[in-house]
């Protein structure tokens, strides 16, 4: 590390023709960290990735409890990171039990609580443990929070046996009455993060304005770059490469959106052709704005409930949900097994970018931890038992990786891991939804 008498704010950002860009944690800002007195507290982020309509658990399940050597079929793709990886098996959410379905899987989530079942406006759930530690770690940030996904119902009303629409549309709700808008746009996540947003019209008349963001900003960067020592200087190269690289991927989207006649049809002009790179760009910018400390706090609604999504890119060309219905059929649940496998995939690769990313006391993964799991655990009879749930979380994190928590016969809440997880983010809360203990395991060597 190069200390050097000028020092950088940890908020430095670019500015340039309406377009802010926020700079990663550099070696220039050490000092001045320390000068204030919280060179000691390192940053904390705490996110969710959801997957829908439970698992097949014979391949998903480890068959050892304790250190692991491997995982699982299902979660193969995490062995890279293995010495990160918790998976707990027997969590349930006991309150959804009474409701048993696509929306009270998705909606209770984060909230482990029973949805009033209603059509209308009069919904009511709980505030989700997100939008707890959002209150605290995300009041360092411009955004407390980011409510991420790729499949939004846009119909309004009954969306799931006499349940609104929000219900599978908000994993997020900052109270009961209050669920969060998900972004499943690209370009709208990409400018909120990094431009002024603002109606398609507006956007559209900015894309031409501005060819590109950070030629906006480059210019404001000039006048750091005496500050920066060489490592800061790959850190910050590395880091607009990743966001030119995001933007050059929206702007190919949106040229092929608006190059293909679709009659009697709206489309967003930002959303990838294909599902996959969809999801990726989405993972991309999350990762682009935890680096920039823009926000420590996501949640990523993977694809909705009940979704009617194929996957013929891994041999799956029939609907998720009707193949989630399996009715023990084997062939049934090899297909459920493979989107098992394949959507677990897809959070590695998230995991690929955050570990690629250096902060100096580690990578972006290691001072970062993600829930990865479902509200449902047999899809076939929409219960909430036994639910598919992984932890990924670093070295910096105070939580052990590397082993499978198995919880007896008797269900244990899932609310035990999400009071754990605010504790290892430095959230602390006596008590959340119907939780009876912690899952103290997670702090302790196999």
């Amino acid at each position: 590390m190069i200390i050097t008498k000028k020092t950088l704010p940890r908020r430095t950002v670019l500015r340039g023709l309406g377009a802010a860009v926020a700079l990663p944690m550099l070696d220039a800002m050490v000092p001045a960290l320390a000068q204030s007195g919280s060179a000691s507290e390192p940053i904390r982020r705490l996110g969710y990735f959801y997957l829908p309509m439970g698992m097949n658990p014979e391949p998903w399940v480890p068959r050892t409890e304790g250190k692991l050597s491997s995982l699982s079929a299902s979660l193969a793709s995490l062995n890279p990171h293995l010495d990160k990886i918790s998976v707990l098996s027997n969590l349930e959410i006991n309150d959804a039990h009474t409701t048993g379905n696509h929306a009270s899987s998705n909606c209770a989530f984060l909230s482990c609580v029973k949805a009033k079942r209603t059509e209308g406006s009069d919904y009511y759930l709980g505030t989700t443990v997100d939008q707890i530690a959002a209150k605290v770690i995300g009041s360092k940030t411009p955004f407390p929070s980011l409510e991420i996904g790729t499949d939004i119902i846009s119909q309004v009303g009954n969306c799931d046996n006499g349940y609104a629409c929000v219900y599978q549309n908000s994993l997020a709700w900052s109270s009961p009455t209050t669920p969060l808008p998900t972004v499943s746009d690209p370009r709208v996540l990409f400018e909120r993060l990094f431009g002024d947003g603002g109606t398609p019209e507006q956007r559209q008349a900015q894309l031409a304005t501005n060819a590109s963001l950070l030629d906006a900003v480059m210019e404001d960067m000039s006048k750091y770059q005496k500050q920066l020592g060489n490592n800061d200087r790959v850190k910050v190269d590395e880091y607009l490469d990743t966001v030119r690289e995001v933007e050059r991927r929206i702007q190919m989207s949106q040229a092929q959106s608006d190059n293909v006649q679709l009659p009697k049809l709206t489309r967003p002009t930002s959303v990838p052709e294909q599902w996959e790179d969809h999801v990726k760009l989405m993972m991309d910018l999350q990762t682009l704005a935890l680096q920039a400390d823009l926000t420590r706090v996501i949640s990523f609604q993977l694809a909705r409930e009940a979704s009617t999504r194929t996957y013929p890119q891994i041999g799956v060309a029939e609907p998720h949900h009707p193949i989630s219905h399996h009715g023990n059929d084997p062939v049934q649940l090899e297909k459920l097994a493979k989107i098992n496998k394949y959507h677990v995939s897809l959070f590695a690769y998230m995991l690929d970018k955050m570990e690629a990313v250096n902060e100096g006391n580690g990578t972006l993964l290691d001072n970062s931890t993600y829930l990865l799991g479902s509200g449902m655990g047999n899809p076939d009879v929409h219960d909430h038992k036994n639910l598919p749930i992984v932890v990924a979380s670093g070295k910096n994190s105070g939580i052990h990786g590397g082993r499978h928590i198995r919880y007896g016969d008797e269900q244990t809440p899932l609310a035990n891991l999400h009071l754990t997880l605010l504790d290892s983010v430095g959230v602390h809360l006596d008590s959340f939804a119907d939780n009876n203990g912690r899952v103290d395991e997670l702090f302790h060597s196999a």
